[in-house]
């Protein structure tokens, strides 16, 4: 076996797959690809020209909801998609509202003062994080307060992909300023804490952190 990530770690989608790759203790090579610009190499891998892509040998997988599917195929253990019917049917709802929905709702925070100011060296709109902050981000909080309930997890109780999923984009919001308000969301709040500081997330978190601190200067 030899995998390969293909995609800069501080996109939400990569680091869903570097966490599924790191509590499979799966061993694999990093290439921090950009998605940025026109890449005619990359494009014959995932012809969208998005991240993240996996090649194992000469098998080339793109998409990280595809990705983790492989993974959970050829390692297992521990399973992070249930084998029951319903958690598991569960499990890709929450990647896909936390892929799609989550990521869209807080996404201006880490593009307007993140991504613009340092990477594309341009100034980014306040305005637009304040629309977020207004509009997008309420509804997808409360989704999540009350799905969380007093539960630890998002499905059966137990860690999976649907955490993983869900917790990722909360890095970038982060990165970007994002605080989750405890007062109105307490449970959100406890989760999303209690999900990053596992150690398969810490390690990339602080990578991260010191990486945008160099670029910051």
């Amino acid at each position: 076996m030899a995998l390969k990530l293909i995609g800069a770690g501080l996109s939400p989608f990569v680091r869903k797959v570097r966490v599924v790759l790191a509590e499979k203790s799966l061993a694999h090579e990093h290439e921090p690809l950009t998605p940025f610009g026109p890449n005619p190499e990359y494009r014959k891998l995932h012809p969208l020209g998005k991240i993240p892509t996996l090649t194992d040998g000469d098998k080339v997988i793109p998409d990280s909801s595809a990705i983790v599917v492989y993974l959970e195929r050829i390692a297992p253990n521990p399973a992070l998609i249930s084998a029951d019917a319903y958690q598991a049917a569960r499990t890709v709802w929450y990647e896909e509202y936390a892929d799609a929905t989550l990521v869209q709702a807080v996404v201006p925070y880490f593009q307007q003062r993140v991504l613009f100011p340092l990477f594309m060296k341009k100034a980014g709109d306040e305005a637009l994080v304040a629309k977020a902050a207004a509009e997008a981000i309420p509804p997808v909080f409360e989704y999540l307060e009350a799905q969380i309930g007093e539960n630890e997890y998002l499905v059966g109780n137990r860690f999976s992909l649907a955490d993983i999923s869900t917790a990722s984009p909360f890095v970038n919001y982060q990165h970007g300023g994002g605080t989750i308000d405890r007062a109105k969301y307490p449970r959100l709040a406890g989760y999303v804490e209690r999900i990053l500081s596992r150690p398969s997330f810490k390690g990339f978190i602080a990578e991260e952190q010191g990486f945008l601190a160099k670029m910051k200067g």
